[in-house]
């Protein structure tokens, strides 16, 4: 990839360019992998300043858009990052395809991704380096199984929820294996180390030292936050002269980063001089707005059908689904996808967006509120009507007005699009 990237304008990763440009945080990721014992995760609230909350989550596609807003209003900012509120590659899917987005509508931007590195998996590191991702930072607070298991409620692995010793060492094999293989890909990496007083403070220099062994670039060793509601609520705070002699003793195996603000997941402009309430509103509209596809990106439309001729089923009652495509001929069957099976609420509707990456929308003669805002978060367009696919498919193309493809009235197969619209669904089908 060729680009004309300063990469000395990252001001995390420099200080002496800290006053001059800024950053700014893409929420795109909610979804979490490990429960940390200091962490509470707020989606909404705009007076709280630390890592885990935002106002708003965006799609990829909201993403790009709010990234325009930002450039015009602040262009000293030179990095977009995503740092949650979750972990990125908990929502490896929209991580990426933010990247790419951001990489091709902005060449020159500095890219970043801050990550617990559990599942930081081989794959997703040759993606980021094809992407251009050059910077990336691992939260490590321990390279002791025993110290790591008392900072974590749990870890989850794909399905699968770890606790204690067994959790902590899955995680620790995972982050040592993420930072070796992003050195090798070429990305520079920092290291962000919780100190938390009683648990990990007498330990920190142990981290510093193998992630230098690893070829890390960076260390910035952070003083735990008392947050309410959480396991370490009562810990106190580490005072700076437990900071400034932890940072003292790190330095001798990595250079350390001393002017860390501890930024929220939608933090942006100047390190020391967020103004994420100042574009609070932005950030709102931008979550809100219906970002058409670029056809080469998402060339398909999703349709539940009984038959292939009607656009009449319920999406919870839909086994499978049809995927057509737009040619110069008119309309083309592509294929048929199995649809995830019922039963798990919310995770059903994410695993059915993730499978529909490729759609621009979907039509069903009816869907229940979770799945539409699970859909439109993805970029895909949840559209409810009844009648023909082909006309239904052209107004999607065209860009018509779909108004005019009004529901039939209640036979068989929408009695359940009826009685799903009072249901608050739970994941069986109506949710």
């Amino acid at each position: 990839m060729t680009t004309t990237i300063d990469y000395e304008k990252h001001p995390c990763f420099n200080v002496n360019v800290k006053g001059q440009y800024g950053r700014v945080h893409l929420p795109v990721a909610p979804k979490c992998n490990i429960q940390c014992n200091y962490c509470n995760r707020k989606y909404d609230c705009v007076n709280e300043s630390r890592p885990g909350v935002t106002s708003n989550v965006l799609s990829p596609e909201q993403a790009l858009y709010y990234m325009g807003q930002v450039l015009e209003k602040e262009p000293r900012i030179t990095v977009a990052g995503i740092a949650g509120p979750g972990d990125p590659f908990a929502n490896p899917e929209e991580t990426l395809r933010t990247m790419e987005l951001l990489r091709e509508e902005y060449p020159d931007l500095i890219l970043c991704l801050a990550s617990n590195g559990l599942n930081l998996k081989p794959e997703y590191i040759a993606k980021i380096a094809e992407i251009g991702v050059s910077h990336v930072t691992v939260t490590m607070n321990a390279v002791d199984p025993e110290i790591t298991r008392k900072v974590y409620r749990w870890v989850r692995d794909e399905k699968t929820v770890y606790q204690g010793l067994k959790g902590a060492t899955l995680l620790l094999e995972r982050q040592l294996a993420a930072i070796k293989g992003l050195k090798a890909a070429g990305v520079t990496v920092k290291i962000n180390c919780i100190v938390m007083p009683g648990i990990n403070d007498h330990h920190v220099v142990e981290v510093a030292k193998k992630a230098a062994e690893l070829g890390a670039d960076l260390f910035n060793a952070m003083a735990m936050f008392p947050t309410p509601d959480t396991p370490f609520e009562e810990l106190k705070e580490p005072n700076g002269r437990m900071m400034n002699q932890i940072r003292k003793e790190c330095e001798e195996y990595l250079p350390q980063m001393r002017h860390c603000t501890r930024c929220r997941a939608d933090a942006v402009g100047l390190l020391g001089e967020d103004r994420s309430q100042e574009f609070a509103g932005c950030l709102a509209s931008s979550s809100e707005r219906k970002i058409p596809q670029k056809s080469n990106n998402r060339p398909y439309v999703a349709v539940a059908t009984v038959e292939g001729v009607l656009v009449n089923q319920h999406l919870g009652q839909a086994l499978q689904l049809q995927i057509w495509e737009q040619t110069k001929t008119g309309f083309n069957l592509v294929e048929e996808r199995l649809t995830p099976g019922s039963g798990t609420g919310f995770e059903r509707w994410q695993k059915l967006a993730n499978n529909l990456q490729d759609c621009r929308a979907i039509l069903a003669s009816g869907m229940g509120d979770n799945p539409k805002q699970i859909l439109s978060q993805c970029g895909i367009m949840p559209i409810e009507l009844s009648g023909f696919i082909n006309l239904g498919l052209k107004a999607v193309y065209e860009g018509e007005d779909l108004s005019k493809f009004k529901r039939r009235k209640q036979t068989e197969c929408t009695k359940f699009a009826a009685a799903a619209s009072e249901c608050q669904g739970d994941g069986l089908g109506c949710g």
